[in-house]
């Protein structure tokens, strides 16, 4: 079989949404040798790389963001052409702007069974923004368009894909049907709780061995609730000089407010990207304290990877994210504000940290390992293709 995803979450520094689809790729070379897969984004030029096992093709797409790299992928008509060329058994769409309509549309011109993936619960983030500027009226408004578009676009797709059974829920109650609950994975070759150390990589950024290193892994970005993060981190410096060190890695727009903290604390770290996994799973393993301020998440790849290496994690209650956490989340936040962010990262550091890491990873490790979920996500897959008439 002949497998496709499409999206315009993919570019150079991106994170779970690529990690996702290169790992399936590694899962159908080790594990389905007499399939193929077919990747297609946007990018800086039109062109085709890949073998004949795996191909991806590039469209070229202006930039919409110079520092997560995204684009726009507007030359629809080359998606079809890829597609009419390529005549995969099933397509699946991981975005839920143009490219999903085109998925769909393409798919039934073709004969072809298309999945949405449901990578991102966007009409939050535009909800709230609404009910914080504008009042009750305008908020319902904003919330019913997006359930009208939500109910057109995924119940054109064969399955809608989702990695939260809490999102799935919701999305049943906006009217989405022929969904199925799936989630993401870890590769647990790469991340583990075994050395090296955190003394090297500390010692290279310039990291007094005294400090208590929190690790913060994603975008810049408002929707990751970064601002809270970062003012977190300056109240807890206040209290505490010396104490704690923040290590941030990811780029975005909030960039200038990740450069205030460092000015105004001396105590942050910060790299822009990182796009060796070996490497990655060397920083969660130094750090003693993962911190995942967001609080829009429908699965958080980031944080089950932390736990894999054996680094705890703390953030807000009440995402769609609390269901992977496996430490103890007695002392996170229980509302979004600096103020109780710095109380949950006090008082979870005052815990048995090492114990708590060494139990979430071996419980992370034995149930999302890749080839666990992909096996379980191919037979849907396989379903889909069986039960599909044009």
């Amino acid at each position: 079989m002949k497998f496709c995803d499409l999206t315009q979450f993919y570019s150079p520094v991106s994170g779970g949404v690529r990690r996702y689809l290169e790992q399936k790729v590694a899962y159908l070379r080790a594990e389905r040798p007499d399939d193929e897969h077919i990747l297609i984004v946007p990018g800086a030029k039109t062109e085709c790389s890949g073998d004949a096992k795996a191909r991806v093709y590039t469209i070229e797409s202006p930039l919409v963001s110079k520092t997560s790299r995204y684009r726009a992928l507007l030359k629809l008509h080359l998606v079809e052409e890829i597609l009419e060329r390529e005549q995969p058994d099933l397509i699946e769409s991981g975005d839920p702007y143009q490219v999903a309509w085109k998925a769909v549309a393409s798919g039934r011109a073709l004969g072809i069974p298309a999945v949405g993936f449901y990578h991102s619960h966007f009409p939050e983030a535009t909800i709230r923004s609404v009910s914080k500027y504008f009042g009750r009226i305008p908020t319902e408004i904003a919330q019913e368009i997006s359930r009208r578009y939500i109910r057109a676009l995924y119940n054109k797709f064969e399955r809608t894909l989702v990695p939260s059974p809490a999102l799935a829920a919701l999305l049943e109650d906006w009217g989405v049907e022929n969904i199925a609950n799936t989630d993401l994975g870890v590769d647990t070759e790469v991340f583990t709780p075994a050395e090296p150390g955190p003394g090297a990589l500390r010692h290279s950024l310039e990291i007094p061995g005294d400090r208590t290193l929190l690790l913060y892994v994603g975008r810049l970005a408002p929707e990751k609730n970064v601002k809270t993060l970062f003012a977190a981190f300056e109240a807890l410096h206040a209290r505490a000089p010396g104490r704690f060190h923040l290590l941030a890695v990811g780029d975005g727009t909030r960039r200038a407010e990740i450069e205030r903290a460092q000015s105004a604390t001396g105590a942050v770290s910060w790299m822009p990207y990182c796009g060796d996994a070996r490497e990655l799973a060397r920083i969660y393993r130094a750090a003693d304290l993962f911190v995942h301020p967001g609080i829009l998440e429908t699965f958080g790849l980031v944080t089950l990877e932390a736990q894999a290496c054996g680094t705890p994690v703390v953030g807000i209650r009440g995402s769609y994210m609390d269901r992977i956490v496996f430490t103890n989340q007695a002392h996170w936040a229980r509302e979004n504000t600096p103020e109780a962010l710095a109380a949950a990262i006090d008082d979870a550091t005052r815990t048995d940290l090492r114990a708590a890491g060494d139990a979430a990873s071996r419980f992370v490790r034995e149930r999302y390992a890749w080839r666990t979920i992909f096996t379980r996500l191919f037979s849907i897959y396989r379903t889909i293709i069986a039960d599909y008439n044009p």
